[in-house]
């Protein structure tokens, strides 16, 4: 999406050339690629640990470090592993996001039109905050260190990067919408009347 919004405000001329539908099938097919090796690397990773304190997990999710949590065995070292491997690649694709936005602000900024400016800020910022939450949450909930575990802070936590962005994205990027805003608007007004 950063790569989207650059392209748009960056290079408006060339959009349509950058981002055909050749274009966007390969990056949707090496986000969902990445996203589906991924997770087989940690399931299949997981299934492999012995359980030795029962298989009950504290919470909704069954995530992996409170998979690890009922592991007995320092087979685990693995997983450790392939998260420290995971958090690279994140910290890679979320260089890759600042250098995209950092383009974009300075190409933003550098626009005569203070009407060009207002326009490109609000297609560029939700992504930019959607993002930001699930980063910021995934990073806490994974590298914190156990004595700040609480089963209610990490259902919290995983709420937070699991439910909210996944939620927020199809509202916020509708947003642009004009009738999806006016029926907001009227919603808003009719509730804010009835009280």
């Amino acid at each position: 999406m950063s790569y989207d919004r650059y392209v748009a405000i960056c290079k408006p001329l060339h959009y349509g050339t950058l981002m055909d539908s050749r274009a966007r099938a390969s990056m949707a097919a090496a986000a969902w690629g990445t996203g589906v090796l991924y997770s087989l690397l940690h399931t299949a990773n997981t299934f492999s640990l012995p359980l030795c304190q029962g298989n009950a997990v504290d919470q909704l999710f069954c995530e992996i470090p409170q998979i690890l949590k009922l592991s007995c065995s320092g087979s685990y070292l693995r997983e450790v592993g392939l998260i420290v491997f995971s958090a690279s690649i994140y910290f890679a694709c979320f260089i890759f996001i600042v250098v995209s936005y950092m383009q974009i602000f300075r190409a933003v900024l550098r626009m005569p039109s203070e009407q060009g400016r207002h326009k490109a800020f609000p297609t560029c910022l939700p992504h930019l905050a959607v993002v930001s939450l699930f980063l910021s949450s995934a990073t806490f909930s994974h590298l914190r260190s156990p004595s700040l575990s609480s089963p209610s802070l990490d259902l919290v936590v995983s709420f937070l990067y699991s439910v909210v962005p996944p939620t927020l994205n199809p509202l916020i990027y509708s947003m642009r919408n004009r009738q999806l805003k006016d029926a907001l608007e009227n919603l808003f007004i009719y509730i804010f009347l009835q009280h």
